[in-house]
């Protein structure tokens, strides 16, 4: 039988400059944002929208992303760690191991970006800033900016999976067979799935189906895209959850499903919910 599998050490950084470097993950999340940024203005265009309107929306994307998807990971995940470790939560910077506290601060730290990102906490951040910024700009309702977001997203939830196969971080469990990926850079000698890749893929496919529709009548059937957005994209983590390593949470105390996975299931019921309301208005 030949053997599927393959060594992965890659290097984290592109460069590095008096110990500040740019890591390929965060490079991915540059790549996600610039590329939705391209894909948001192309259907401005297309719809005769004012540009003008593109520019804080690009804000508010960035800012509720990053800041939802890092209290995500805090309060879902990490929160006895983080309970401990205050500052750690907004700043790019983790405690040297036997360094000493001041008044609750930090005295002996080291600057590794911004790792420990939930998309589930990121979701969440961007249905409350995305709300906030058509408070604020009422040039469309929401279900017309949100519908549109769900490409982006879609694409950048790829690229954001592929910086985490780079960074050997939520990885898949042992597959017990010749088949996988070594990760070396954790110092390990077995296989284990391509979790994040499976993932990655999962969410290109979801970007394409997408795409496509958009340029279809379902484009102006208001929360169609945003239903299957939900349904599909939670529908992939769900089920990937299966075949990855744990990675803390809740689920010791709710041991049927992984965190993920719970986490998934009232985004996937949401889906079905506007999905089903969304033709329940067309039929109107």
């Amino acid at each position: 039988m030949i053997p599927l599998k393959f060594n992965w050490a890659p290097t984290e950084k592109l460069f590095e400059i008096g110990g500040f470097g740019l890591h390929i993950y965060s490079l991915m999340f540059i790549a996600a944002f610039l590329l939705g940024l391209r894909l948001y203005k192309k259907m401005f265009v297309k719809e005769n929208i004012d540009i003008k309107y593109l520019e804080p929306l690009f804000i508010f994307m960035v800012v509720s992303t990053l800041l939802g998807a890092r209290l995500g990971e805090v309060f879902f995940y990490n929160w006895d760690y983080f309970q401990d470790h205050p500052l750690e939560i907004l700043l790019p910077i983790k405690a040297i191991e036997g360094s000493s506290m001041l008044f609750g601060l930090i005295s002996g730290y080291e600057f590794i970006g911004f790792r420990g990102l939930a998309s589930h906490g990121a979701t969440i951040g961007i249905l409350i800033g995305i709300y906030t910024y058509q408070r604020i700009y009422k040039f469309k309702p929401l279900l017309w900016i949100l519908d549109r977001l769900t490409i982006p997203v879609a694409i950048g939830g790829f690229f954001v999976r592929t910086g985490n196969f780079f960074n050997s971080e939520i990885v898949g469990k042992y597959t017990g067979s010749n088949f996988g990926v070594i990760f070396q850079n954790r110092g390990e000698t077995l296989p284990r799935y391509p979790a994040q890749m499976y993932e990655a893929f999962g969410y290109l496919i979801l970007f394409f189906i997408l795409r496509k529709l958009y340029n279809t009548p379902f484009r102006d059937q208001k929360g169609f895209l945003l239903g299957l957005f939900f349904i599909g994209l939670f529908t992939v983590r769900f089920f990937v959850e299966f075949i990855k390593e744990s990675q803390g949470g809740f689920e010791v105390a709710m041991p049927m499903f992984s965190t993920g996975q719970w986490l998934s299931i009232p985004f996937i019921l949401l889906g079905f919910g506007i999905l089903a309301l969304s033709f329940n208005k067309q039929k109107a």
